[in-house]
């Protein structure tokens, strides 16, 4: 590494834009032992620059459930702690992107993260989201960045090429270190495609398993399963020659979650998609709840320490 990409590497370590995702707590916000605002309590303590948190996170409690007062009060809570909001949904249809939007505005959230979710041959889904990114260029204007997540389905390449043909200034990729595995993709090389275009990280480590012709992963503590965590951690920091391309990194630390294979080294062409539910983690049995998410709880802070440290290390390279 030359010397002045040592120094950039170091200076964006010591800067890193790290984010609480609320499904770092998955658990314990589907029992409502946590909710949204808690989410902002932790991440100031942390000292960490903002939250990432899905529409659906608490429950009956969540930023979908809630009143407009009670989301200016979240609002008003995210902005005494000086955090960033990112809000996040789990599809691509006009009536999940308006109220993702909704919510957005009402929080004083700065981007909305989306994903698809379509049953069909290959051809036939790509169609179905560039109308969807087709409806939502409409709001390119709006105050609001969007990022698409590569979700287990779709390649880098892809997506790329869907954020590409959109036309929209503010639609990017939002990088998750697993998803990839379940498209059938290598994290590394599936990096390297979306880079130019990735602007928001999901960080997690997960163990991969042997699918058919195709991989599972399975989520696991970070420093624990098979994927080059410091690796991509170093490729998106160095993103962007002027500033850091990568504006937030999402600490989701999600262990026992697990996701099939969903593209094989034989599917041709035009592969089926297969449908698909939103991303859950197992329910413990109900003898081990507590004990479950005192676990989650302690998990998703080592995170915290984990991504620190090895940006620590970048750091102490220069």
């Amino acid at each position: 590494m030359k010397t002045t990409e040592r120094v950039c590497l170091a200076e964006r370590a010591s800067n890193i834009p790290l984010y609480l995702h609320a499904y770092a707590f998955h658990l314990n916000m589907r029992y409502e032992r946590i909710l949204p605002g808690d989410l902002l309590d932790i991440a100031h303590q942390h000292q960490l620059q903002g939250v990432k948190i899905h529409v659906e996170d608490g429950e009956t409690q969540a930023l979908q459930m809630l009143s407009d007062h009670q989301l200016f009060d979240f609002r008003k809570k995210a902005e005494d702690y000086g955090l960033d909001v990112n809000i996040e949904t789990s599809a691509s249809d006009k009536k999940t992107l308006d109220d993702a939007i909704r919510i957005a505005r009402a929080t004083g959230a700065s981007s909305v993260r989306f994903y698809p979710r379509y049953e069909g041959h290959l051809q036939d889904v790509m169609e179905k989201i560039a109308s969807d990114i087709q409806y939502l260029s409409q709001f390119d204007d709006c105050g609001l960045t969007f990022t698409i997540e590569q979700h287990e389905d779709l390649k880098g390449e892809e997506l790329v090429s869907l954020v590409k043909q959109s036309g929209m200034k503010n639609l990017s990729i939002l990088f998750d270190f697993g998803n990839m595995i379940n498209a059938n993709e290598k994290p590394l090389d599936a990096l390297n495609v979306m880079a130019p275009y990735i602007t928001q990280v999901h960080v997690k480590d997960a163990k991969i398993i042997q699918d058919g012709s195709g991989w599972a992963h399975e989520a696991c503590r970070s420093g624990h399963g098979d994927l080059p965590m410091e690796e991509m951690i170093r490729a998106l920091l160095l993103l962007g020659e002027d500033k850091p391309q990568v504006i937030s990194f999402g600490l989701e630390e999600e262990v026992d979650y697990f996701a099939p294979a969903f593209r094989f080294d034989d599917e041709g062409d035009n592969p089926w998609i297969p449908w698909r539910t939103a991303s859950y983690t197992p329910l413990p049995d109900a003898d081990k709840v507590d004990a479950r998410l005192a676990q989650e709880s302690e998990h998703a802070i080592e995170q915290i320490h984990y991504v620190r440290n090895i940006c620590n290390k970048f750091i102490n390279e220069n």
